[in-house]
């Protein structure tokens, strides 16, 4: 080999979990002396770390892993290496039906990532599964978002059982960090100019019951607000039954934990959760949905929920689309049931076929657009601090979001400006209109907050 140092190109797919794993492999290969490419037509090898939670993703996984092979055939990349879920749940039948493929990485072992590049430009084929429990949780990372937003992950795997999902087959259990090393890595975060700390597990709320015997997420929120200086402090992926009061607490009373919650219903009929395995049902729904509004009117739920699960009837259906329409949620998606093979939901009797579940898709979305239409025309003439993302050259406009908009799954607000401002500065900016999910304004241009 030349000392020329091989080009490493990537992909991350599915969840911000997934993106933090790309980030520690990204580390290592740094650190090993591998070079980072952001153009994949540069790239020696190329590390694809896939999804594979249901049909859809394992599809868009599948689709550029076949993207990335033409690369193989007409431009200088030698090698492919795919991890991830989809490694993980085929690992048996990928390089067979794949034969691009020369590589393959468990969930598991993301640490041997290094081991397979330096396998695959010596053009051996490397497969590594190392036991999902036992993988060192955190590590260092080349951190691949933008520099004011960062996810951190306090926990992996999940101990939920839900009917419907691979999760725990692929993840394994759950297992918490210690709040010393999330610190360390929030401190770390904050020292690259992060002013966005997302909290992210399968199940936040989970947190610190493995090894602390109770829940400590209002304990670990504490500590990241007294230890850092990060402004916006945003929860993602937190489950109803394990909404605390002392969590509460943190909403009404921490300025910093952002009024903001993504909190997955599912489903809302009795007899559909109890048949998700969804903990503590219909009641632990309305529950967590009444406490939190009590917060005040500016608390955001987020949510999503499944159609057309085994079973359910029209007037399942229609149950929960007059829960939606009662409940407005701020934020809510939809998701079509996905027959996934190994999970209990999978030979379920009644499944649901195929067109009724996008006609129910399409009828509950619809529904979902006319409440965020009405909740959006409120907006119109509030002033809103907006954490400034970059210039849209089409729109000819600027844009970011506010706090009630999480990245990517969320709305974005878009808004002139007298003068540009720097990423992730907060400029405060006055609503003037919607266009859809999204609102438009003008940024009062002294209120900018520098970072």
């Amino acid at each position: 080999m030349s000392d020329k140092k091989p080009k490493i190109g990537f992909l991350s797919l599915g969840c911000p979990k997934n993106q933090i794993d790309t980030d520690v492999m990204l580390r290592e290969l740094v650190d090993a002396g591998y070079e980072l490419v952001a153009n994949d037509y540069e790239a020696d090898v190329m590390l694809i770390n896939t999804c594979a939670f249901i049909t859809p993703a394992k599809q868009e996984s599948i689709d550029n892993i076949l993207d990335v092979a033409w690369l193989k055939k007409n431009r200088s990349l030698k090698a492919i290496i795919v991890t991830g879920c989809l490694a993980e749940r085929y690992r048996d039948s990928i390089m067979e039906e794949l034969p691009e493929v020369d590589a393959l990485l468990g969930v598991g072992s993301i640490h041997k990532i290094k081991d397979a590049v330096d396998a695959v430009l010596r053009g051996k084929e490397y497969k590594s599964f190392e036991p999902v429990d036992e993988c060192p949780l955190g590590g260092e990372r080349v951190v691949t978002t933008p520099e004011y937003t960062a996810y951190l992950k306090i926990a992996e795997g999940c101990d939920s059982r839900c009917t419907y999902c691979a999760i725990p087959a692929l993840r394994g259990r759950f297992r918490s960090r210690k709040i010393e090393d999330i610190i360390h890595e929030a401190k770390e975060l904050e020292e690259l100019g992060v002013r966005e700390l997302i909290l992210v597990a399968q199940d936040t709320t989970r947190y610190g019951l493995d090894i602390y015997g109770e829940y400590r997420l209002d304990e670990l929120i504490r500590q990241i607000t007294a230890e850092t200086e990060i402004p916006w402090i945003r929860l993602l992926y937190c489950y109803p039954d394990k909404i605390t009061d002392g969590l509460l607490r943190e909403f009404r009373e921490n300025p910093r934990l952002l009024r903001y919650i993504d909190i997955p219903i599912q489903h809302i009929n009795k007899d559909i959760l109890r048949r998700m395995n969804r903990h503590g049902g219909e009641d632990a729904v309305r529950n967590a949905v009444a406490k939190l509004r009590a917060i005040g009117p500016d608390m955001i739920i987020r949510t999503t929920a499944i159609v057309g699960f085994p079973g359910e009837q029209e007037e399942d259906f229609y149950e929960l689309c007059d829960f939606i329409e009662e409940t407005k949620f701020d934020r809510f998606g939809a998701f079509a049931y996905s027959r996934e093979e190994g999970t209990p939901a999978a030979d379920f009797p009644d499944q649901t076929d195929e067109q009724t579940k996008q006609d129910r898709l399409d009828k509950i979305m619809q529904l979902q657009y006319e409440i965020n239409e009405e909740l959006n025309e409120k907006k119109v003439g509030q002033t809103i601090e907006v954490l400034y993302e970059g210039w849209d050259p089409v729109a000819e406009s600027c844009y970011g979001r506010s706090y009630a908009d999480a990245p990517e799954i969320d709305g974005k607000i878009y808004f002139t400006a007298k003068r540009r401002p720097k990423e992730g500065d907060f400029v405060r900016v006055k609503i003037t209109e919607v266009l859809d999910y999204d609102l438009i304004g003008v940024a009062v241009q002294k209120d900018i907050k520098k970072k």
